[in-house]
C-alpha cells in the first residue's frame, strides 16, 4: 500500500487522521516560543529607542499644546513632530560639542531620566505577568531601569559627533607621536 502526505491508509473504519499541527501540545509549543519572540521583540524595542524617549515626550506634548489651542489635528502631528526632531538633535548637540561636565551630565540626565521611567514601567508589566510577590516585582522593576537607563546613556554617548578641535588637537598629537618615533 502507498502512503503520501495528501492520504492516509485508514486501518481502523472510522478513525480520522490526526495532523501534527493543530495538537494541543503543538499549540502550547508553538504559543511559548510566539511569546519568547514577541518578548524579545518588546525589550529589543525598548533597548533600541530608550535615547528617545525624550524628544517623544517634548513631541507629544507639543503637538498636545497645539491641539488644545486650536490647531488642526494634522498640523498638531507636525509641531510635535518638529518639536520632537528638534530636542533630539539640539540634546545631541549640546551633549556632543560642550566641554562642560556638568552641562553634559544634566543633558544626559534629561535624556535617562525619561528612558529609565519607560524601563522601570516595563519591567513593571512583565514582573506583574511572573511573579506576585511584592519585592520581586520591585527588584525586577528597578533592574529593568537602571538597565535601560545605562543603556539610553551609552547610546547618546555614541550617537556624538566629535568636534573638528578634538579632531585637530588628536590629529596633531598623532602628527608629533609619529615625528618622535621615526627620529
Amino acid at each position: 500500500m502507498r502512503y503520501d502526505l495528501a492520504r492516509a491508509a485508514v486501518v481502523v473504519e472510522g478513525a480520522t487522521p490526526v495532523s501534527f499541527g493543530t495538537g494541543s501540545t503543538t499549540m502550547i509549543v508553538l504559543g511559548i516560543l510566539l511569546n519568547i519572540a514577541g518578548l524579545g521583540v518588546i525589550c529589543w524595542a525598548i533597548f533600541r529607542l530608550a535615547v528617545f524617549a525624550l524628544p517623544f515626550f517634548v513631541g507629544v506634548t507639543a503637538g498636545s499644546c497645539a491641539l488644545q489651542i486650536g490647531t488642526a489635528p494634522l498640523g498638531a502631528i507636525a509641531v510635535g513632530v518638529i518639536s520632537s526632531a528638534c530636542a533630539l538633535v539640539l540634546g545631541q548637540y549640546v551633549f556632543a560639542f560642550t566641554r562642560s561636565a556638568l552641562v553634559r551630565f544634566v543633558v544626559g540626565a534629561l535624556f535617562v531620566l525619561p528612558a529609565s521611567v519607560a524601563g522601570y514601567q516595563l519591567a513593571a508589566g512583565i514582573a506583574d505577568a511572573g511573579t506576585n510577590a511584592k519585592w520581586w516585582h520591585d527588584a525586577f522593576a528597578l533592574i529593568g531601569a537602571v538597565v535601560v537607563g545605562a543603556t539610553a546613556w551609552t547610546r547618546l554617548a555614541t550617537l556624538q559627533v566629535p568636534s573638528s578641535e578634538r579632531l585637530h588637537g588628536e590629529s596633531s598629537a598623532l602628527r608629533h607621536e609619529t615625528a618622535k618615533t621615526s627620529s
